[in-house]
């Protein structure tokens, strides 16, 4: 395993640069492990829902967690507003960084993440496979 720091900068979206630093570093499977900061824009899918909803005003982060493969992302987060109101869920697509985000990430070298569909759940789910292509040493 290896840890990739991450600082974002005002204007980028929140999960767009997770799947771009993956990409960047060449990995296959990641998770991000703890992230906080702050957004203008902050789109979040609750539980259950089928679209996420926009919350009004700066937000500071609280926690952000979830999964990175080569095809998606799956991350959640808590949010907090200016009355200390808490949000939480699914963060999508849309999720604007007003000042910064300080992200860290735990790339799983010797993986690869997909999403497939889970008769059980009717959702695209993870499924973590051991990478083909990485050398014997980096499966374990």
């Amino acid at each position: 395993m290896a840890m990739l720091p991450i600082r974002l900068g005002p204007g980028d979206d929140l999960r767009h640069a997770l799947e771009a630093a993956l990409r960047t570093a060449g990995g296959s499977a990641a998770f991000v492990v703890a992230g906080i900061g702050s957004l203008g824009t902050t789109k979040i899918r609750y539980a259950g829902a089928d679209d996420a909803i926009s919350i009004a005003g700066d937000v500071e982060i609280l926690t952000l967690a979830g999964s990175l493969g080569e095809d998606h992302s799956h991350p959640h987060g808590a949010v907090a507003d200016a009355g200390g109101r808490v949000s939480g869920g699914h963060a999508a697509y849309g999720c604007i960084v007003r000042t910064t985000a300080e992200i860290l990430v735990a790339l799983l070298p010797g993986w690869r993440f997909t999403r497939e569909p889970d008769a059980r759940t009717g959702y695209d789910e993870l499924v973590a496979r051991p990478d083909a292509q990485a050398s014997p040493m980096e499966n374990r």
